[in-house]
């Protein structure tokens, strides 16, 4: 499955002011992504930040134009540094297969969603897997497949 050429870092979220600025909606955790003077993509169009603030902890810009509320706040897949060792991001994970030690199949990653503890893993089939050592027990990005513990699926 190819990558995107561009991944979301945030998205438009409530107005912040009589500016145009408004907050940042599922922010990237890079400090600086959203300085002012850095550009991001919004509906295809690149964009500078033209003021960049944290209010209650959260960042809070203001783009050049004024854009859509919900609009996804993109940057280039090559703009984004390598992650850690054994860390990996949501674009690379959706998609892949995802099979128990022994070979049976779960289904797809559908999307890596936040939980109170750990990710979780949403497959295609309805599965919910928890994105932990204790079950994850490999990524192979390069044939596509996440391997997990058994026990951590209902029987089937």
């Amino acid at each position: 499955m190819p990558e995107p050429e561009r991944v979301v870092v945030g998205r438009v979220g409530r107005p912040h002011g009589l500016d145009g600025s408004f907050f940042v909606e599922s922010a990237s955790e890079d400090p600086g992504r959203f300085a002012a003077g850095k550009t991001l993509y919004v509906g295809g169009e690149e964009l500078r930040i033209v003021g960049s603030k944290q209010a209650r902890g959260r960042p809070v810009i203001r783009l050049e134009r004024r854009v859509e509320r919900g609009a996804a706040l993109e940057v280039p897949r090559e703009a984004l540094p390598p992650p850690a060792e054994g860390s990996y991001y949501v674009f690379q994970l959706v998609g892949l297969q995802v099979v128990e030690e022994g070979g049976e199949s779960l289904g797809r990653v559908e999307e890596v969603a936040p939980g109170v503890a750990n990710d979780v893993l949403e497959l295609d089939t309805g599965l919910a897997l928890p994105l932990v050592d204790a079950c994850v027990r490999e990524v192979d990005l390069a044939s596509g497949r996440i391997v997990v513990a058994p026990g951590f699926a209902p029987p089937g």
